[in-house]
């Protein structure tokens, strides 16, 4: 009988767990509302950055940029080195098993989309804001509003990433000095190419475009 008792508390404690769960997921992909605004730095905390929905489901949105990072290092002598590629052989170690792909990959994608979150509201100011400036900017002879700032959760969520996406960084390129001791600092550099839309594919004409962010210097210390 206590045995019984013990499943059931368990089964209905797991229960409880997984409707919280999928009640906070559901919930960070409804309508934008008060109740929303007020509960998003609560709801992003939990779910970010290994529960993040991007539910699509009647209007998917297909890949249609390239973005990775590479990282440069800086070493007891005080030389950089050139920088290298993180993303590219990550990509390649899970192209080449496909049965059991490796999921190291995941950790700079997930870096990235934590890096570039925002709230849907700030984003959609944001992105407002943006259309009006290049319209005042004629108008006005150039001048533009002042941009909405970053809210000190935004600001820390960006902090968390540039200080994982530089750690993990800093694990591929550990021998690149020549004199054997790691590097004393690296910089992580992201890129997002953003490819042709699917209506110019056919056009020969159509160019990708690149967009380039350094992340500040890291010290090795700070990030072992």
């Amino acid at each position: 009988m206590r045995h019984r008792r013990i499943q059931r508390a368990a089964l209905l404690a797991g229960a409880a767990l997984l409707g919280a769960h999928f009640s906070i997921a559901a919930f960070s992909q409804a309508p934008l509302s008060p109740a929303k605004i007020q509960l998003h730095g609560v709801v992003s905390g939990y779910l970010e950055p290994y529960f993040t929905q991007n539910w699509s489901l009647f209007a998917p949105d297909p890949t249609k940029d390239d973005q990775g990072i590479v990282v440069r290092a800086k070493c007891a002598d005080g030389a950089v080195t050139d920088y290298y590629d993180v993303t590219g052989p990550l990509i390649k170690e899970t192209q080449e098993d496909r049965f059991f792909p490796s999921r190291t990959v995941r950790l700079v994608s997930n870096g990235l989309n934590q890096l570039n979150d925002s709230d849907d509201l700030l984003w959609r100011l944001r992105q407002k804001q943006k259309e009006e400036n290049g319209e005042d900017s004629e108008a006005k002879g150039g001048k533009d509003k002042r941009d909405i700032p970053l809210t000190p959760y935004e600001k820390s969520q960006h902090k968390d990433a540039e200080r994982s996406l530089s750690r993990f960084a800093l694990t591929r390129i550990s021998n690149v000095c020549p004199d054997g001791a790691g590097p004393t600092a690296v910089q992580a550099r992201m890129y997002i190419k953003k490819l042709p839309p699917w209506s110019q594919r056919k056009n020969a004409k159509a160019k990708s475009t690149l967009d380039i962010y350094d992340l500040p210097w890291k010290k090795a210390v700070e990030l072992q």
